[in-house]
């Protein structure tokens, strides 16, 4: 509970550049993923486990694709500031 309210807490925090509010977002999908494990070992019950160990998984994609947009938005605007970006329509 204490990771994702920081988590949260880190994004309303950090709006001057993406890659900073990103991180935030991976402590939550932490914070999610050790929900998952301990409510697991609590009610032997292995779903939460193997949920567990899809969450890896989607970081890695949502990184990725984060990662890919942070670069095509770097090449057109010359900045990744969350001030300019604000301005995309479409």
């Amino acid at each position: 509970m204490i990771i994702s309210i920081l988590g949260i807490r880190g994004i309303l925090l950090n709006r001057r550049n993406i890659p900073i509010m990103s991180m935030p977002i991976e402590s939550m999908l932490l914070a999610v993923n050790s929900n998952f494990l301990v409510f697991s070992v609590s009610s032997d019950d292995m779903m939460g486990q193997s949920f567990a160990s899809l969450v890896p998984t989607v970081a890695a994609a949502e990184s990725a694709i984060g990662l890919a947009i942070f670069v095509i938005t770097f090449r057109v605007r010359g900045t990744i500031a969350v001030e300019s970006i604000n301005s995309i329509q479409g």
